[in-house]
């Protein structure tokens, strides 16, 4: 039976990065009784996602101390309450915000929450993660499942869902009857990406890396999918749209498919990217940009809204997790290597209670 937990024990248990790929469970002081604005949560559920990857590979593009909890992405059990917050009550499942934002500037008021002006940085990653067993957290960053959505939705829909909500929908502009190119269909938000816009009625083509992907992208709704090993998936885009290229592509694979990506738009089509995990370099052929009036748009993170619009959706049915596998808690490093290897196929997620 796995322990649980009051708020006053003396110690809890964390999985914390000690080095470039160390990575290992700990005790660490419990958390004092909440304070003004904060909540104290049992972590339910962390998903993995590539952030985990990079940092744990030692790619943090900022300064970061280490040892340093790892885990960008959660669900959690609220256990208290601390002054002044309202909205909330003990036992209730909450999806966690992976940014720890001011909650001050212009954009945090605005509901803009990605373009916070004065972010201390993304929780895994540059700052302690979710990766412990309690936590205290701004009551202004949780955002209450509704009912219908359990523990591994919630904990998907910060990054995972949220991500692609703010991508295809804020950003793109995706509607009903448009065509998507959907790259590496299955890893996490690939997965996420198929779901969201065929319940909005669109045509998708999606790339995976295996024949085994082929058959389990097409029941998540994909129309066409290509193993790009196999065949150059900007030609077959080209067939597929009889010559006419597709509305919108959706990006984060980066350097290996930026070119081939750039070939499959139609004129005035968008392609969004959040990532870039086979480089961060490339080459554009910039008349193409222009003569053709491509839209390129960079997204990153997603708003709150995202999340709750994303969880309100799962509650309804029309989209929902798809895991890969199952970890247990302190099972990172097998886990992060079988991404880094793209062995996987949605999200590998890690129960903590």
């Amino acid at each position: 039976m796995k322990p649980q937990f009051s708020g006053v024990s003396k110690s809890v248990r964390a999985l914390q990065l000690i080095s470039d790929k160390d990575v290992k469970i700990v005790d660490v002081p419990a958390p004092a009784e909440p304070g003004e604005g904060e909540v104290q949560l049992r972590i339910k559920v962390v998903a993995l996602n590539h952030i985990d990857v990079w940092g744990w590979r030692g790619m943090a593009f900022a300064k970061r101390k280490l040892p340093m909890a790892v885990g960008a992405e959660a669900s959690g059990e609220v256990i208290k309450l601390g002054p002044g917050v309202s909205g909330l009550k003990s036992g209730q499942l909450v999806s966690i915000y992976g940014a720890q934002t001011c909650g001050l500037c212009e954009p945090c008021v605005e509901g803009r929450d990605n373009l916070c002006e004065h972010v201390s940085g993304v929780h895994g990653f540059h700052i302690d993660g979710f990766a412990r067993e309690i936590i205290n957290m701004p009551a202004r960053l949780l955002v209450p499942a509704p009912p219908g959505v359990d523990d591994v939705a919630a904990a998907l829909a910060p990054v995972t869902f949220g991500t692609v909500e703010h991508m295809l929908f804020d950003n793109a502009k995706l509607k009903s009857g448009e065509t998507i190119l959907i790259h590496a269909g299955g890893s996490g938000i690939g997965s996420a990406a198929i779901q969201l816009a065929k319940n909005i009625g669109c045509t998708i083509i999606t790339t995976v890396g295996s024949d085994e992907k082929i058959e389990k992208c097409k029941e998540l709704g994909a129309d066409h999918v290509i193993n790009y090993v196999d065949d150059r998936f900007e030609g077959r885009v080209r067939k597929i749209t009889k010559k006419q290229g597709v509305d919108v592509v959706f990006e984060h694979v980066g350097v290996d498919t930026w070119q081939g990506s750039m070939l499959c738009m139609k004129r005035g089509a968008r392609l969004v990217t959040c990532g870039s995990t086979s480089g961060v370099s490339t080459s554009m052929n910039l008349m193409m940009l222009f003569q053709r009036q491509l839209k390129l748009l960079g997204s990153f993170g997603c708003r709150m809204e995202n999340m709750a619009d994303a969880m309100h959706k799962m509650a309804k049915g029309q989209v929902a997790p798809v895991i890969d596998c199952e970890i247990e808690f302190g099972d990172l490093a097998p886990a992060l290597e079988r991404m880094q290897n793209r062995k996987v196929f949605g999200k590998i997620i890690m129960r903590l209670s």
